[in-house]
């Protein structure tokens, strides 16, 4: 009688923690943590469950061993969704205990079904932290583009875009000066092109461009660069200057303009890993 036998590895089992500690979250929240349809709520179950399909996906294409059939780069595809799904949970992890736990006066059962959520989204995203450090590229070693540095990068910054959209759009606070608009344009371009970028790696589509993927990630790079520096400056200047302030600067915009930073420093060190890649390796 055939046996069925499953490889072990220290991935796989990061993966299959990560499978249940998912499934538990939003299992949790769902039976008994009382929770409202809408907003965050919606938003953190969206993050478990989002995760945890992923990842079943990923082990049962690897377990069957399918990956030459799956119409995705393998070297690509499994690290960029744990690096998705590291920074879902995460965002997760500390959405749910500030909105649902943070001064809820709640009875015995729901309080203690929502800290185990909490808890288990914790432990999801410290497990896909840990896989996409098992499946980053290491000096010296071929892998995927999304495997090295700059393709990690290219997750964040899509990632944070995604939570100034959400920041922004409620209550709207990019419709008062053109510059703000500009902002709002600028987060956009930028999203689309590192989002391209993340689909073209992922779809193994890189080949399909009129020039090579390398200056076309150089150019583009220099280019988001320079929108976002603008988009930080000008943030700043027409939400928090009291010459152009409508209304007290809310933790939202303070936000924004954190965010906005962040995003221009990841820009200029996925620039910086570009040029060096580019230029030092040739």
């Amino acid at each position: 009688m055939p046996l069925i036998v499953l490889p072990t590895s220290q991935l796989l089992w990061v993966r299959v923690a990560a499978l249940l500690f998912t499934c538990v979250a939003f299992s949790v929240a769902a039976h008994g943590a009382q929770l409202h349809h809408g907003g965050m709520a919606d938003w953190c179950i969206f993050c478990w469950a989002f995760s945890f399909a992923c990842t079943l996906l990923v082990l049962l294409v690897e377990q069957f061993g399918l990956q030459a059939r799956a119409p995705v780069s393998w070297s690509n595809f499994p690290i960029t969704i744990a690096c998705y799904a590291s920074l879902l949970c995460l965002s997760a992890s500390i959405i749910f205990p500030v909105f649902f736990l943070k001064d809820q006066r709640l009875c015995g059962d729901t309080r203690d079904y929502r800290i185990a959520s909490t808890v288990f989204s914790c432990l999801a995203a410290v497990a896909y932290m840990g896989e996409v450090s098992l499946t980053k590229a290491r000096p010296g070693e071929v892998a995927g583009y999304m495997a090295t540095a700059p393709g990690l990068m290219k997750v964040c910054q899509t990632f944070v875009a995604c939570i100034i959209f959400i920041l922004v759009s409620d209550p709207v606070s990019y419709d008062h000066y053109a510059a703000l608009k500009w902002c709002m344009a600028v987060y956009c371009i930028c999203f689309i092109l590192s989002m391209a970028v993340v689909v073209l790696c992922v779809g193994e589509y890189t080949g399909c461009l009129p020039i090579p993927f390398s200056k076309f990630l150089s150019g583009y790079g220099l280019l988001e660069v320079i929108m976002y520096l603008t988009a930080a400056i000008l943030w700043a200047v027409f939400q928090f200057d009291k010459q152009y302030q409508r209304s007290q600067a809310s933790s939202k915009l303070i936000t924004v303009a954190v965010l906005t930073a962040l995003n221009f420093l990841l820009y200029v060190a996925d620039l910086a890993y570009t040029a060096r890649l580019v230029f030092v390796s040739a």
